[in-house]
């Protein structure tokens, strides 16, 4: 086992950790992201100086830690962007308390309105094309309406 560890080299971090980059293609989740990156990093010191397997694996050790807040911070900087824009993947959520004019009438519960240029369906009170409605809640595609 320590013949492994003696031959241990700049090549076979700069493998292990391309090896570890594409393994995150094929089980994503950033893990083995971060390991392929502080194997690539132990490679490229280890271009610059000849250090020991034990300093090797240190090295490697460290920079793995090291990336765990990187990784944090910078996973913290993607959630502002959705804070920033919490409606970007519900667009139906971003619709309740709107008003609209109906286009076509509610008869029995249920009509259509027109919102940009999407044709929606409403249920709520009947009520003639062309009055308008407000969004009092959204599911899926249906959206209930109240007279505005």
């Amino acid at each position: 086992m320590n013949g492994i560890f003696v031959t241990l080299g700049t090549w076979n971090w700069l493998i292990f950790g391309v090896i570890m980059m594409a393994l995150e293609l094929f089980a994503p989740g950033v893990f083995l992201f971060w390991l392929g990156l502080a194997a690539l990093l132990t490679g490229l010191i280890s271009f610059a100086y000849a250090p020991s397997w034990q300093v090797q694996i240190l090295m490697f050790a460290v920079f793995a830690v090291l990336a765990v807040p990187v990784w944090r911070r910078l996973a913290r900087s993607n959630t502002a962007v959705s804070v920033s824009n919490p409606f970007l993947n519900k667009r139906t959520d971003a619709l309740v308390g709107r008003v609209f004019t109906l286009e076509k009438p509610i008869v029995d519960g249920a009509g259509t309105v027109r919102i940009d240029d999407t044709v929606w369906r409403v249920s709520g009170p009947d009520a003639p094309a062309g009055s308008r409605v407000r969004i009092v809640q959204a599911d899926g595609a249906s959206l209930t309406v109240a007279a505005a």
